[in-house]
């Protein structure tokens, strides 16, 4: 669906050329996140830098529109920020460097006219309008116990929340879900919501490496060509677990895996805690897939925290958001290679 710019938007973006009253820069700050505004952002410049959309440059800090709509545009291109959350930050700059390097631009990680030129090759609208279906709200939703007794002890590992579910299937943190949507009723079948546009993409081809950097903390996918085609943030072993270079193997993929707990394997498992078996789900702590390689007892897997990744350490294991995981196992499989390197 279409965004028109609304009489609100036009006005509170004229009235940002002179002093504002606190009410209305309350105004304009709530604007900065309007649909219409979001998807125009980067062409020709509009909301680009941090000025108005009529005095922006590619070389000004992006607004928050002009971040919102590249973090859905490169999740589309398979070069994930990880969790669309309208900030810029780490994860950010090395999507925005991952995606250059395949497109042939020099890769500074910043959104320069070439790399929006290069975005704006997809048309696509950022944000989109979404009508929740009964199966969106149906659940079951329940809460997630932190012990992993308590976990063994559940069904399986769904969703706490609608807000949690949606957020991870439109790729969102739940608080930007919120704040696109202020007064919608996430629990009501038929409400209309607002949410990023980043499904019905084009599958990953075949893939042919697998490249992990610890220092960038990406997951890089090449094809069999040796073209990068698509990268990822990840989080990659600690100083207890540290992430075993070298070159492995995929031995295979599984998806929706069961997990099944060692505190032996764990330096920080609980005094007292025994092997336990973790049902499947979303919430399950290796998530919605597992990656087997052929160093033992490590893999790459999804995570039930989408925003700790690239931005914690793990236990070894490199680390994906869930729908990164899910769109990486349909590119790889027994055989493919996997470099882990500084």
């Amino acid at each position: 669906m279409k965004f028109p710019v609304s009489p609100l938007t036009a006005a509170l973006l004229a009235a940002s050329l002179s002093p504002l009253s606190p009410a209305l820069a309350a105004g304009q700050a709530a604007a900065t996140l309007a649909p219409e505004l979001v998807n125009a952002a980067g062409k020709d410049g509009a909301g680009a830098g941090s000025a108005t959309p009529a005095r922006s440059t590619s070389a000004a800090k992006p607004a928050t529109a002009a971040i919102l709509r590249a973090q859905v545009l490169l999740d589309r291109a398979h070069f994930s920020s990880g969790e669309i959350d309208g900030a810029a930050g780490s994860n950010l700059k090395a999507a925005i460097a991952g995606f250059q390097q395949a497109r042939e631009i020099a890769a500074d990680g910043s959104l320069n006219d070439a790399t929006w030129a290069a975005l704006n090759a997809d048309p696509s609208d950022a944000l989109i309008t979404y009508t929740l279906l009964e199966a969106d709200v149906a659940g079951p939703f329940q809460p997630i116990p932190e012990a992993m007794a308590a976990k063994a002890k559940m069904a399986s590992l769904g969703y706490a929340s609608v807000e949690e579910a949606l957020g991870e299937r439109f790729h969102v943190s739940m608080s930007l879900l919120k704040r696109l949507n202020p007064g919608k009723d996430f629990s009501r079948a038929g409400e209309q919501i607002v949410v990023p546009n980043v499904e019905g993409t084009e599958p990953l081809p075949k893939g042919g490496k697998i490249v992990v950097s610890r220092a960038a903390r990406t997951l890089a996918l090449y094809d069999t060509a040796g073209k990068i085609i698509a990268q990822f943030p990840s989080s990659t072993g600690s100083d207890h677990d540290p992430l075993p270079l070298g070159e492995w193997k995929v031995n295979g993929v599984s998806e929706h895996p069961v997990f099944w707990y060692n505190p032996k394997l764990f330096w920080d498992a609980k005094p007292g805690e025994a092997k336990a078996k973790i049902p499947a789900g979303p919430n399950n702590p290796v998530g919605v897939a597992w990656i087997d390689l052929s160093k033992e007892h490590y893999g790459i897997h999804g995570t039930p925290v989408p925003s700790s990744i690239g931005k914690t350490q793990s236990h070894g294991c490199i680390r994906l958001t869930n729908w990164d995981v899910a769109a990486l196992i349909g590119s790889v499989g027994a055989g493919t290679q996997v470099v882990l390197q500084k």
